[in-house]
């Protein structure tokens, strides 16, 4: 199991931010670090799943040292977030009502979510407090 780096940062005015160095353009958010945290770990595991149906190769996980390296960087706080690399994401069709999807659209467009990613993270939610 491969471990990347996610920096997680914080403006004043918005939720927390989750961005990985060794996946530009993977980003996530959360209202809490908690929330912040599981979504980022969501996020990714979407864009590597993505990566694995494409064929792309996956890039070796940077250093902390090579990634705090660059300035930009380091108004975050690292955290490793593991990632098993053979996980595979399987096409479902689900019937739901017309207002509660758009309903689901709307929060995870608000909270950067794709549709998938965000009833993915809502059903791990529950299943891990039952």
């Amino acid at each position: 199991m491969a471990h990347y780096i996610a920096l997680i940062h914080k403006d004043p005015a918005s939720e927390y931010g989750v961005s990985f160095p060794d996946f530009p353009g993977c980003v996530s958010a959360g209202a809490t670090l908690d929330e912040a945290r599981a979504m980022g770990a969501e996020a990714l595991a979407l864009h590597i799943e993505g990566m694995v149906e494409d064929g792309d190769a996956l890039p070796e996980p940077s250093s902390l040292e090579a990634v705090m390296r660059d300035p930009e960087n380091r108004d975050g706080v690292a955290i490793l977030i593991p990632v098993d690399a053979k996980a595979k994401a399987v096409r479902v069709n689900v019937t739901i009502p017309d207002d509660a999807l758009r309903q689901i659209d709307a929060y995870a467009e608000a909270h950067g979510y794709t549709r998938s990613g965000f009833l993915v993270a809502a059903a791990r939610k529950a299943l891990e407090a039952a």
